[in-house]
């Protein structure tokens, strides 16, 4: 199997030849692995890491806010400032551009995005050259997750229990920008893009961000609309949900995601063992290496245990599962963690 069979097999829940695998890093890890291996393209043949193809629309809209050192804006308005830590840098977000709105008229003014703001020329040829051996990612829809961007933490969990309507209103906005322009791009790409992200982080390290009666009345219905959407070109839903999210799950499998990332194990409601049997057979799993402490922090071999303890569980059935990390590996990973986790991944994994 090349890498696109090995991926499409795990999500189909058909046989394969070895565990297929992905990889989430930061940018100070990609460059130690260049460090290492010599290029991108080293990292990924040496490591035999499968991975997913991406394809994206261009953007050709308003000229974006200017702002200032280290700083950037997007096309929400969000503006993302550059934090230096010891390890490495992040951008924080720094100005959230609706906190401030309290009625329906003050997001009506708002300039929402729109699909005329994107170029799709290139995007069919661009996922037809990546096709040939990597699985299609295309598009990015995150309801709760965007409500936080836009509004701020506080705003948004406050937001459902103070004002329905102004909640609702706004949710229906992100939505229709979402639908909008995620409808081009699978337009322009029918019949080649493999997986969307429909998408959110309602879990905690502790337990679920938002009760399920919010979930399902301000956000469900929300996110169905961009699951239909998918479904409706023949893509799998690929959902990221951080956290101890397992209360959602009956929900969401029913609502039609295909792929779960990233499986953190250590939380709350998410033992591995129970996951894959109660829904081994409707979800395809991705992630559950331990990110917080077994990979920055154990010795190879502790890694390489961990990485046959979710081989033997989540792939126990030789299909259903796609290792990688949980979530990005950070700067204070070491490079033969990284090694041992790929090296056990490819021998291990072909059993």
């Amino acid at each position: 199997m090349n890498s696109r069979e090995r991926m499409l097999a795990a999500i189909n829940h058909q046989p394969y030849d070895r565990v297929p695998t992905d990889i989430w890093a930061t940018p100070e890890v990609w460059k130690k692995l260049e460090k290492h291996f010599g290029s991108s393209e080293k990292i990924i043949q040496e490591l035999h890491i499968d991975g997913m193809g991406g394809i994206g629309a261009e953007y050709i809209g308003p000229t974006l806010p200017i702002c200032g050192p280290d700083e950037y804006a997007d096309i929400w308005g969000c503006r993302h400032k550059k934090q230096t830590f010891e390890s490495g840098e992040y951008y924080e977000q720094s100005y959230f551009p609706l906190a401030e709105a309290t009625t329906i008229e003050d997001l009506e003014k708002f300039n929402w995005p729109q699909a005329d703001w994107f170029s799709y020329s290139n995007m069919r040829e661009n996922a037809k050259k990546q096709r040939e051996n990597k699985i299609i990612q295309c598009g990015y829809m995150a309801m709760l997750y965007y409500h936080t961007l836009l509004r701020g933490m506080e705003n948004a969990l406050i937001d459902p229990h103070e004002d329905e309507e102004f909640t609702h209103y706004l949710l229906n906005k992100i939505c229709d920008s979402f639908i909008s322009y995620h409808r081009k791009m699978f337009e322009a790409c029918d019949g080649l893009i493999d997986l969307a992200q429909v998408t959110d982080d309602l879990g905690s390290q502790a337990g679920p961000l938002i009760s399920m009666n919010t979930f399902r009345e301000f956000y469900k219905p929300y996110m169905q609309r961009c699951i239909d959407l998918c479904k409706e070109f023949g893509i799998k839903v690929f959902h990221h949900d951080d956290g101890a999210m397992s209360e959602f799950l009956p929900d969401l499998i029913e609502m039609g995601i295909d792929v779960l990332n990233p499986v953190q194990w250590n939380c709350p409601g998410m033992d591995v063992v129970e996951l894959k049997a109660k829904y081994g057979n409707q979800i395809t799993f991705h992630g559950a290496v331990e990110n917080q402490s077994i990979l920055p922090f154990g010795t190879p071999d502790e890694v390489r245990a961990e990485v046959r303890k979710n081989i033997d569980v989540l792939a126990g059935d030789n299909t259903g599962y796609i290792l990688a990390s949980c979530h990005n590996m950070q700067a204070n990973t070491p490079i033969e963690n990284i090694i041992a986790m790929y090296d056990e991944a490819y021998t291990y994994g072909k059993r």
